[in-house]
């Protein structure tokens, strides 16, 4: 038996060989944004299992963060839906915001330990409409992925992956802090019958995303069930951009589309921009646009 080593820095980062998934991918490309190093695709040795210069994800029998092993495949038949890539997401003390925040990540789970028909049948789906989800972009970049033995940082297909962690390492935090700023924020706007519209003011500074969180925010709240519509600060102006939630059918925007401070009302009725700015006028406007049952 090899001896265990004291805990070093990561040189490498081992995944297996062969066809490629999401789940070792996505948990490679999260490993490599706390630790810029080369990416082996082979089986590994049991000196990469003992030691914590090499990272082993997805292969090995082996789950123990201790010594940086992260596979899922020794796991009973009858456990939890849970991959390499959740294990990852634990060690990274991401997993419970990502599993809140990423709508992706749980059918992610099930797919790769449950497979696509009992994934179709958990999601409520048939197996032929799951199909028609596939990306053309999914299938080339893990083709990709699996044609290579060893990437480096710098190669492509590396600053691809790092790209893609990064990208959602800085969407959690940024969702976490924004829930936080609509929180101490926002107001609720009464609409007839007992709905509510959530109205998000302009701050300075001014997000860069106004709409970002504000659907999570509601989906938590106690007024999520007579939640219609949102208002948040237009990105192209000074004013507002009204909007139903969840696509409801009590608003219809047209409605007020003919108005002086309205410039735009989508001829589906589901988005309007006005330069109004006081809370009791975008009020006027959202009881013009609510449609009665």
């Amino acid at each position: 038996m090899i001896p265990i080593s004291t805990m070093s820095t990561p040189s490498l980062i081992v995944t297996h060989p062969g066809a490629a998934h999401k789940d070792e991918f996505l948990a490679c490309a999260f490993l490599i944004t706390q630790y810029a190093v080369p990416i082996a695709r082979r089986e590994p040795t049991q000196s990469d299992l003992a030691h914590t210069d090499t990272i082993v994800v997805d292969v090995g029998g082996s789950h123990d963060p201790a010594l940086l092993n992260f596979d899922h495949h020794q796991f009973p038949a009858d456990h939890p839906p849970i991959c390499a890539l959740s294990l990852v997401l634990q060690y990274l003390d991401l997993y419970d915001d990502a599993r809140k925040f990423c709508d992706w990540l749980e059918p992610a789970e099930h797919f790769d330990t449950r497979g696509p028909v009992e994934t179709a049948k958990w999601l409520g789906v048939s197996r032929e409409s799951l199909a028609k989800l596939n990306s053309p972009i999914d299938g080339t970049v893990l083709r990709a992925f699996a044609r290579e033995q060893l990437l480096h940082p710098g190669d492509l297909l590396w600053e691809l992956m790092h790209n893609i962690g990064q990208d959602t390492l800085t969407y959690l935090s940024k969702l976490r802090g924004r829930l936080e700023d609509i929180a101490h924020h926002s107001q609720w706007l009464d609409l007839p019958d007992g709905h509510k519209a959530l109205f998000i003011p302009r701050t300075d500074p001014a997000p860069t995303d106004p709409s970002l969180g504000v659907g999570r925010f509601i989906e938590d709240h106690e007024f999520a069930d007579r939640t219609v519509a949102t208002l948040y600060p237009d990105r192209r102006g000074t004013g507002y951009a009204l909007s139903r939630f969840n696509d409801s059918a009590r608003l219809d925007f047209t409605r007020i589309g003919e108005e002086e401070d309205v410039h735009f009302a989508h001829n589906r009725g589901f988005v309007a921009k006005t330069s109004a700015t006081d809370p009791e006028r975008l009020s006027q406007l959202l009881t013009q646009s609510f449609v009665q049952e």
